[in-house]
């Protein structure tokens, strides 16, 4: 039994597992029936799919073997052709020899073409250049047009078949200019033929009417054959230190040239205008061409270059539409080779070199701020002859050499000056405070600095010799003052006398108007310094320099070889910051006037020690003087008292060192100072002599004593600012001065008040030396109505006398208040009135 009979075997046996399973067998035969047929479809379907395959292939089958017959009968035709052309017995040696062939062929196409453009380049180059009878330019300018834009496409050509065809290149490329050369000739010739007939280069040339159009002719070819240059030059996009000059116009090279062979004559030769000291001369001859020639420019080329140059990009360019710029630019370059020429021989000779520098700078502000010269490029402006040099000849590092050198040797020369710390009377106004000469000659030079370098166009320039001469001559001269005062505390300590070895003269003289005048020229000139760099941090000059500073800190831009933080080390702690208080918005000059400040200040700090010390000696006898309780009246009321014996010490020095104070500082600090020695004096007086009993004569003279001080400080620093300082003491004074006014209480008794002070009936009438009115004199006791002005405000306290202010004082602390703010007196509080006013031997019991 085969498979299929198991397969239909085991179908059965599923299908009919019971008898009632064959009750539908009908059913499963005609099933079994419909997917036999079924089936049967399928197997037709694939037979035909078959038979159409296989009759496809057959056919595809063909059709290759034909392909390849005929492949091959074409590769035997090659290779029999091959073999006969090149006489080879194989395709192996056949192939090589067609390549050569073929290459052969190749070049010699090439070579074809070659000689195709040769023929068109000699033709175009050829016999073109119209003759002086000839009047028409345009072919020549055609063919010259077309060679020039032959040798553009050429050269892009050349470049992308990485140089294939340089020889080529380099005889179109002379072709090209031997024809524009050929044709600058012709075209120069005719336009100096024109120039002869006017006379030039004489400054009063004209132009007569029967030559303007030979003129205008001519001028416009020469511009017709340069029109191509123009409009493709893009020098003024040229950015940093490699910006491109711009070019001459082929009309204004014919009207120099006699101009140049002038300027070589007289510069170049042996002729006594060539000196290497006076670079001026060659300079100033040019600034003398610009003027001389600008009428006929205007008058003459001006209105040629507006027509020729309408309605074409050049207009854009002042240097080629305005006729005064091209001319200067014509100029320009004999002064190029001048200079680059003189550098050389000046190079190692400092002063002529810095001088050279100076006269080129001055030539360039003449050039851009007399005739507005930009050069072409736009707001950013022409940076000068100068700039070229300085910047992209490399010879700035060598020139900032020389000018430090410069200025260092004549700080030196300041500094080592005899009379260098001498105060300066003289040179800044009368109330101002005196510097030394030396600060102000130190000033002078920076001064003068500034202006050697105020007309440099670069940045990097300018901060240079900002950091390295100005800032570093500030420093020094800093350090300068700083050690002189160091020695002069050296001197002053007791430390530094004894390992100084200053003997007792050496020291009186330097705590006497001989040391205060050397902390005083330090003053002053750290004040005058420091003055003059907030003032210069003012000038346009300086805040430009500054705000570009700002702008490339901010933004990343390059300031130099320094990095930012060296840069605000040196000037300012604002370099770089995003957001700057507009009352410190910062200065080029912060950093160093900020040291100068703190050392004027210091010095102010120890002239104002010293002053206090020696008031403190000068009061010494003064403070231990008790006479007050026991003095005798030596006037009637005791006017015109002569002040105390004791006193004459601190009056003469006052009266010394304020008179020369006063004639050195300005009136600030000399108030600022004097308020500090009477803060001194006022303690003084009120810790040491208002602690005794005063009698009526005593509290007398303790006010003239006090006058005579005011009398002589007011004197020398002005009214008010003594009696201001010495309030407190002249408030003491007042209180034990107190007039004796009406008698105690007729009950002669005290009652005990709140403070344990006892209190007193006081009696408003007037004693017979009172000046009372007659007419009341005797009618007794009447309580005291202070007089007033004539506006009606009271006399704060010239009506009331000692029993009564002492009533009034000792009642209570709000009558206290009420009778010291009558008397006048705000300073003291009324403990102090208190113990003041016990001091009076009148009230000692």
């Amino acid at each position: 039994m085969d498979d299929s009979d198991a397969r239909v075997l085991d179908f059965l046996d599923d299908k009919l597992q019971t008898a009632a399973d064959l009750d539908a067998l009908d059913g499963l035969l005609a099933a079994v029936t419909a997917q036999h047929g079924l089936l049967r479809q399928q197997l037709d379907g694939a037979q035909r799919d078959l038979d159409d395959a296989k009759r496809q292939q057959h056919a595809h089958h063909s059709q290759l073997q034909a392909s390849a017959a005929a492949f091959r009968r074409q590769q035997h035709d090659l290779d029999r052709r091959l073999l006969a052309m090149t006489a080879s017995e194989t395709s192996d040696e056949a192939v090589p020899r067609f390549e050569a062939a073929l290459g052969t062929l190749q070049r010699v196409d090439v070579a074809g073409r070659y000689l195709d453009l040769l023929r068109d380049v000699d033709e175009l180059g050829g016999d073109r250049v119209p003759t002086s009878s000839e009047t028409p330019h345009d072919a020549a300018l055609a063919s010259y047009g077309q060679l020039r834009a032959l040798h553009g496409r050429l050269l892009t050509l050349h470049h992308n078949a990485e140089g294939a065809a340089p020889q080529l290149l380099h005889h179109v490329a002379q072709t090209t200019h031997a024809l524009r050369s050929q044709l600058l000739d012709a075209f120069g010739a005719d336009l100096d033929a024109v120039l002869k007939k006017v006379h030039w280069p004489t400054p009063t040339a004209a132009m007569p009417p029967q030559l303007r159009g030979d003129w205008e002719a001519a001028v416009a070819k020469l511009l017709d054959l340069q029109m191509p240059d123009l409009e493709g030059c893009d020098y003024a996009t040229a950015a940093g230190d490699k910006a491109k000059l711009p070019p001459v116009l082929f009309p204004f090279e014919v009207l120099v040239q006699p101009l140049a062979m002038r300027f070589r004559y007289h510069f170049d030769g042996d002729r006594p205008t060539n000196r290497l000291d006076r670079p001026e001369y060659f300079l100033s001859h040019v600034s003398a061409l610009v003027d001389d020639y600008s009428s006929f420019m205007s008058d003459y080329m001006q209105p040629v270059l507006l027509k020729h140059f309408r309605g074409t990009d050049v207009a854009l360019n002042p240097v080629y539409v305005d006729a005064m710029s091209a001319f200067i630019t014509a100029l320009l370059p004999m002064l190029r080779t001048k200079i680059a020429s003189l550098l050389p021989q000046v190079a190692g000779q400092p002063q002529l070199l810095s001088h050279l520098m100076h006269e080129m700078m001055s030539f360039d502000c003449t050039i851009r701020d007399t005739w507005a010269y930009d050069g072409g490029y736009g707001l950013s402006g022409w940076n000068g002859l100068s700039w070229e040099f300085l910047v992209q000849a490399n010879w700035f590092d060598q020139w900032l050499r020389v000018e430090k050198e410069f200025a260092l040797g004549r700080y030196h020369d300041i500094v080592e000056a005899d009379d260098w710390r001498q105060v300066d009377y003289e040179s800044v106004d009368a109330k101002a405070t005196k510097p030394t000469k030396g600060a102000i000659r130190v000033n002078d030079l920076l001064e003068t600095v500034t202006d050697r370098y105020r007309p440099l166009t670069s940045f990097k320039h300018k901060l240079a010799f900002l950091i390295d001469i100005q800032i570093a001559i500030f420093d020094q001269f800093h350090e300068r003052l700083s050690d002189s005062l160091e020695a002069y505390l050296r001197m002053t300590t007791a430390l530094g006398r004894a390992m100084g070895g200053v003997s007792k003269e050496e020291q009186d003289k330097l705590l006497g108007i001989e040391g205060l005048e050397s902390l005083c020229r330090t003053y002053g000139s750290a004040d005058y310094l420091e003055k003059a760099m907030r003032d210069w941090s003012d000038d346009v000059f300086f805040l430009d320099i500054w705000e570009e500073l700002q702008h490339r800190a901010q933004h990343g831009g390059s300031i130099g070889t320094r990095t930012v933080a060296a840069v605000a080390e040196r000037t300012s702690k604002n370099v770089g910051a995003s957001k700057v208080d507009a009352s410190d918005a910062g200065g080029l000059f912060d950093e160093t006037a900020s040291w100068y400040a703190r050392l004027r200040d210091r010095s102010e700090q120890i002239i104002t020690e010293t002053l206090v010390s020696s008031v403190r000696v000068a009061l010494k006898p003064y403070r231990q003087i008790n006479p007050w309780a026991t003095l005798s009246s030596s006037g009637p009321g005791g006017k015109d008292l002569s002040p105390t014996a004791e006193l004459d010490p601190l009056l003469s020095h006052l009266s010394t060192t304020l008179a020369f104070l006063s004639r050195v500082l300005a009136p600030a600090p000399l108030r600022r100072i004097t308020r500090a020695v009477l803060a001194t004096v006022n303690a003084a007086i009120f810790d040491s002599v208002l602690r005794v009993s005063f009698s009526t004569p005593g509290a007398a003279q303790l006010n003239a004593d006090l006058e005579a001080i005011c009398a002589v400080i007011d004197d020398m620093v002005g009214a008010g600012v003594a009696e201001s300082g010495l309030r407190r003491c002249f408030e003491g004074a007042k209180l034990v001065s107190l007039p004796i006014r009406g008698v105690k209480s007729s009950t002669n008794t005290a009652t005990a008040t709140e403070d344990g002070g006892e209190e007193w009936d006081a009696w408003a009438a007037d004693d017979a030396d009172a000046d009372a009115d007659p007419a009341t004199s005797g009618a007794g006791p009447q309580k005291a109505t202070p007089k007033r002005d004539a506006d009606g405000s009271a006399k704060a306290g010239l009506e009331l006398g000692l029993w009564e202010v002492e009533q009034r004082l000792f009642a209570d602390n709000q009558s206290a208040r009420d009778v010291l703010a009558e008397l006048g007196l705000e300073v003291l509080d009324e403990k102090e009135a208190r113990r003041l006013l016990s001091l009076r031997v009148e009230l000692a019991g």
